[in-house]
């Protein structure tokens, strides 16, 4: 069974004028366990519409979002929040880390909100920081790591919460090409140690190539 399907997704938002704009034009995806895919495309395509509606963070105007065999556009948005923190994990192009808080603490906090005891937290945080060769640095905040070391701890907190379903959105724009490499090679390693499907936005097509699959999206579509 295929862990992520859309089905004829769309997404509408009204414009300034009172007409509609459509962004998500009857977009059908499959992703199996397992199965990174790139998602590539021109900026304004649609991609990170897409990622919101595939995260469950927007809701689509039509269409179905069938997740591990559950209708997600069916739920109340309890379960939907349930979902989201329990099986998806969320990489974005900046890191979105707290700064108040330690490498460590930013990878042990979903851990805690999701349920988890203090200690299975830290250990947890601890093994993924030292898989991504940041023990060293984990006692650190933010504004003391460089970008790369940033946006790996990003991955470490995606994946906090042993998610079935990586969404990342250009997760290594705001990087510098070595760094960019470094991060998106320890993405892929992690995503593939942990048995995860992925699906990506990136517009670097080097990147996108090592993946499984790439599909592209132009004007609102999947072609």
């Amino acid at each position: 069974m295929s862990l992520l399907e859309l089905n004829a997704v769309t997404k509408s938002y009204t414009g300034g004028d009172g007409n509609d704009v459509e962004i998500l034009k009857g977009c059908n995806l499959t992703i199996e366990t397992g199965e990174l895919v790139a998602l590539v495309g021109p900026s304004g395509s649609g991609k990170s519409t897409m990622l919101q509606i595939t995260g469950l963070l927007d809701t689509p105007s039509g269409g179905k979002i069938i997740f591990d065999g559950r209708d997600c556009t069916q739920m109340a948005e309890r379960d939907r929040t349930l979902v989201r923190r329990d099986n998806l994990g969320f990489v974005y192009q900046f890191h979105h880390l707290l700064p108040e808080f330690t490498a460590l603490e930013n990878v042990v906090l979903p851990q805690i909100l999701a349920g988890l005891s203090s200690d299975a937290a830290r250990g947890r945080a601890q093994g993924l920081l030292e898989r991504l060769g940041l023990e060293h640095r984990a006692g650190n905040r933010p504004a003391k790591l460089s970008g790369g070391e940033r946006q790996r701890v990003a991955i470490a907190r995606a994946l906090a919460n042993a998610p079935q379903l990586l969404l990342a959105d250009e997760p290594t724009g705001n990087l510098d090409p070595n760094n960019a490499e470094e991060a998106f090679l320890e993405f892929l390693r992690l995503s593939r140690e942990e048995g995860l499907s992925a699906l990506v936005a990136t517009h670097n097509m080097d990147l996108a190539k090592r993946m499984d699959r790439m599909v592209r999206m132009e004007d609102g579509r999947l072609v």
